[in-house]
């Protein structure tokens, strides 16, 4: 699974053989969380609620870019917060 984007000691990453949801995965120290991409909401895991805002502000700079790389399967590396 490529790491798409690096911030804040998170890691961003999607898997492009998954189906479901349009949706990545956000790794922050032992602490998981699956993301979708449309709703910007963690549908899935147990990150604190910090990385958990500074994910959805990420989101909200790269959502429509996450969105192509799910449905084309081309991976992509994104900025992270600054």
């Amino acid at each position: 699974m490529p790491v798409i984007a690096r911030f804040y000691g998170i890691l961003i990453k999607m898997y492009f053989k998954e189906h479901g949801v349009p949706h990545f995965h956000a790794i922050y120290g032992e602490y998981n969380g699956v993301f979708n991409i449309a709703t910007m909401e963690m549908i899935e895991g147990d990150l604190p609620n910090r990385a958990r805002k500074m994910i959805a502000d990420w989101v909200q700079l790269y959502q429509s870019e996450l969105l192509e790389m799910w449905n084309t399967q081309k991976f992509k590396k994104l900025q992270g917060l600054e």
